[in-house]
């Protein structure tokens, strides 16, 4: 299952793949503008996935994107 968040400027949206997320919290670490949030709910593999909490804080740097082991993290 994929969350799909808008950003400030409307152009670009980040992307969760929530069920590939091992909820590892690198994307959330890195994060300046604090956007991503844990999940309480937990994935079908049984992770606490991280989700887009705060879209309109993001600047869509592509940093969560990048810190991403799993590939769960999509900018578009």
């Amino acid at each position: 299952m994929k969350t799909d968040k808008k950003t400030r400027n409307q152009e670009c949206s980040v992307i969760i793949d929530t069920d590939r997320c091992k909820g590892c919290e690198l994307c959330m670490i890195y994060c300046k503008k604090n956007v991503l949030a844990k999940s309480k709910a937990l994935n079908k593999i049984g992770y606490n996935p991280v989700i887009v909490e705060n879209a309109d804080e993001c600047n869509a740097c592509g940093t969560c994107y990048i810190m991403c082991p799993d590939c769960a993290v999509e900018i578009k």
